[in-house]
């Protein structure tokens, strides 16, 4: 098994003295105040002399700022993560210029995510032990895993997330990871809301429908926040950490489910075939919003494609407007009328019967086939109101 120069990120939680979450939340809203500073610096010189700023003059405006009397504040933090969050402004900056992504925002105090990165010169890693700079202890880390033997981590990312967790996340290079032995095995997947996943073998994933589970006390937790005085009150800070909590319990749930499935299909099949949902516009159906951001189709796939190019599988994602549901798997037969209501259904042609969902799926994997054979694309049917797949409108429609 050949191997790859993967930098992969191990996530932990720890938990930090009185004196390191002091640093640290000094850390976050210095590196919000120069994000902000730089953002409104180089907007102002684009909107007003059409000219360019980039990372090397924000980088000179940083040391300036600190020289005077109102940012010396700057200085009590480690200039790092400083550092760091103007790069990362250019990334955001590279990006929109390539239309790649939206322009740059500021970031909220309340709602922005609070993180901080400290490269090399940042940290110090000896024996298991990270400690970072302007601190003299070490963080209290929970080693839930491993780190890979003798990869030290290239730049360490902390976060605290809405529910007061702490994490800590480095970078490091895996060797494990590696091309797995090559199969011939390949598998169709169909995303639904009754089951989240139906495979193209007949094999039907239960939606575990997480936010469903804890929806009564999110409901409650989220009632008991509404009544809180508006501010920045104990009581009200106290009733969003709660509200916060579920949510995350909902998300660390979810996406644990997600790993297990993404990582059992790359292992066991080479090629994978999904439908190119457009996720995005789904989620304007204000009844169905909640119970597809539930189904995580988009991170379903962002995982599946990032671990199939680790262990060089292949993910095919078929047109949206293939019409998977009304095709006879076994003749090939086009079905004109497909009632929502019929969840299996007799080809009049083969006389085959089907199932709905496995039906689809078969045929999306014959399609993912056919565009891997030939480099086609399968050829887009009529487009349906708003965006959505005709498939998923059947699906979302019996949710109802």
């Amino acid at each position: 098994m050949s191997t790859k120069h993967v930098k992969r990120a191990f996530k932990y939680r720890f938990y930090p003295t009185d004196a390191q979450a002091a640093e640290l939340s000094r850390t976050f809203g210095c590196v919000r105040k120069v994000y902000n500073m730089a953002l409104a610096a180089r907007t102002e010189a684009w909107t007003l002399r059409q000219e360019r700023v980039n990372y090397n003059a924000t980088s000179a405006m940083l040391t300036a700022w600190k020289k005077t009397g109102d940012l010396a504040f700057l200085c009590d933090v480690s200039s790092v993560p400083l550092q760091q969050c103007l790069r990362h402004l250019q990334s955001a900056f590279t990006h929109f210029f390539a239309k790649r992504a939206q322009y740059p925002r500021f970031k909220s105090k309340k709602k922005s995510r609070k993180s901080a990165e400290y490269t090399t010169s940042g940290f110090r890693f000896r024996d298991g032990a990270l400690t970072l700079a302007k601190m003299a202890e070490p963080l209290d880390i929970v080693w839930s895993r491993p780190l890979p033997e003798g990869a030290g981590p290239s730049t360490v990312t902390v976060s605290q997330d809405a529910a007061g967790r702490w994490f800590v996340s480095l970078l490091c290079e895996d060797p494990s990871v590696g091309a797995l032995p090559a199969t011939d095995a390949a598998v169709g997947v169909d995303a639904g809301l009754d089951h989240l996943l139906t495979l193209s073998t007949g094999e039907k994933v239960t939606n575990p429908r997480h936010e469903r589970k804890d929806r009564a006390r999110l409901a409650l937790a989220q009632r008991r926040l509404a009544k809180k005085a508006k501010g920045d009150g104990a009581n009200r800070a106290k009733a969003r950490r709660k509200v916060a909590r579920i949510h995350a319990r909902i998300a660390d749930r979810r996406r644990d489910a997600l790993h297990k499935i993404t990582t059992r299909l790359v292992r066991e099949n080479q090629t994978i075939v999904i439908e190119d949902l457009t996720v995005r516009n789904m989620l304007k159906n204000g009844r169905l919003a909640r119970a597809i951001s539930d189904a995580a189709w988009s991170e379903f796939r962002s995982l599946l494609e990032y671990k199939a190019d680790w262990y060089d599988r292949e993910v095919v994602a078929v047109d949206r407007w293939f019409p998977s549901s009304k095709l006879c798997s076994t003749c090939g037969t086009l079905q004109h009328k497909m009632p929502l209501n019929i969840r299996t259904w007799t080809c009049g042609s083969c006389g085959t019967t089907h199932d709905r969902d496995v039906n689809a799926a078969k045929n999306l994997l014959a399609a993912g086939r056919a565009v891997t054979a030939c480099g086609a694309g399968v050829r887009p049917q009529r487009s349906s109101p708003g965006g959505q797949s005709a498939m998923k409108q059947e699906t979302l429609q019996r949710e109802l």
